[in-house]
């Protein structure tokens, strides 16, 4: 089975470049009054789709074989939901003098989000490492994260969020337009799970398109509101430095942690990709239905830290692969990879 790569060409995501594309869109063409009306019912619709999606591609089959392994998995949920939020928190010190207050709300969704599912997969393979481990802890993080996050942010944002606070009118649509859906998607697996899986690719572009869409509504009420006046580039560079150093520290804990932990290298490397991403694909529709016409700083953060993800994860797992240990410790590649691959075909799509 040919073996999941990255395309060392390329400097940047190309879908990185979509999302630049639109937003680009959304500031010279913005959506307004009708058109407006018409953007965001697309989106919410997308929204909606995105999530039924999920639901169908995600195996529970898969996800109870995966729970073997459960020391993994709960190792990969701590770094997601509580070590993340934790740093996402102690950020608060750095408002006003490096972070306004909106961005800082952006800054701290984005340590809520669930963990990526398709790039962990990618990267973990790339350096050799557990790619079953890789493909079973994203999708208990995408899962659990449907219902996770948006209590998180309720929690932790509440009142203070720019977005105007959650209130029961952010619940029911949190559980309308996302935990609807994916129930819906799971319950209707048995009949159309295949059909999905194998018209994969063309309902791939089907999701990323309806992300893009969700893009230019939120940028396009953020141009209209005036939002975007209140971001500099001064400010845009001390969150870049911010998101910076939260990588870097996520990337040493899951490392070395991982070591303390007992792990091996094969597994180390699934918690260390698993476990300091975070899902773009996700948490794009999740800050759409959280913060309304706030959106589109909230998911700046986002935006910013999911290519400043992929660029470096790229480069730490092309030298993982020709790390000495790789030959001793590493999970073979070959039958893993054969043995998950109906995975890869039907689990939850992740970015």
């Amino acid at each position: 089975m040919k073996r999941l790569s990255w395309p060392s060409w390329l400097p940047i995501d190309p879908y990185v470049l979509l999302l630049l594309g639109t937003v680009g869109i959304a500031a010279l063409l913005p959506a307004r009054d009708t058109a407006a009306d018409v953007a965001s019912g697309a989106s919410t619709a997308a929204i909606a789709f995105l999530f039924f999606l999920y639901g169908v591609r995600l195996s529970t089959r898969e996800a109870v074989d995966g729970l073997r392994h459960w020391r993994l998995h709960v190792t990969v949920l701590v770094c997601t939901f509580v070590i993340f939020p934790v740093l996402g928190l102690a950020a608060r010190g750095l408002v006003p003098v490096l972070l306004t207050q909106p961005l800082y709300q952006g800054f701290l969704f984005l340590t809520l989000v669930p963990s990526t599912i398709q790039s962990s997969i990618a990267f973990t393979s790339i350096a050799r490492g557990n790619v079953p481990a890789a493909i079973c802890a994203g999708s208990f993080s995408s899962l659990i994260g449907i219902v996770l996050t948006p209590l998180l942010a309720a929690g932790l944002l509440g009142s203070s969020s720019s977005g105007g606070g959650f209130s029961a009118d952010s619940i029911v649509k949190i559980v309308l337009q996302l935990l609807v859906p994916f129930v819906a998607g799971q319950l209707l697996r048995p009949w159309i799970g295949e059909f999905v899986a194998r018209h994969r690719k063309v309902l791939g572009l089907v999701d990323r398109g309806s992300i893009l869409l969700v893009v230019y509504t939120a940028f396009s009420e953020g141009m209209v509101r005036g939002i975007w006046h209140q971001v500099s580039a001064v400010r845009l560079a001390g969150l870049l430095a911010v998101e910076a150093v939260l990588l870097a520290v996520m990337l040493v804990l899951t490392w070395y942690g991982a070591k303390a932990l007992g792990f091996g290298r094969g597994d180390r490397i699934a918690i260390q990709f698993a476990g300091s991403k975070k899902s773009l694909a996700s948490g794009l529709p999740m800050a759409s239905v959280l913060f309304g016409a706030h959106a589109s700083l909230a998911v700046l953060p986002l935006m910013l830290f999911h290519q400043m993800q992929l660029m470096v994860c790229a480069v730490i797992a092309k030298r993982r692969a020709h790390d000495p240990e790789a030959q001793e410790d590493a999970v073979p590649p070959a039958a893993p990879a054969a043995e998950s691959r109906p995975a890869v075909g039907t689990g939850t799509r992740g970015r």
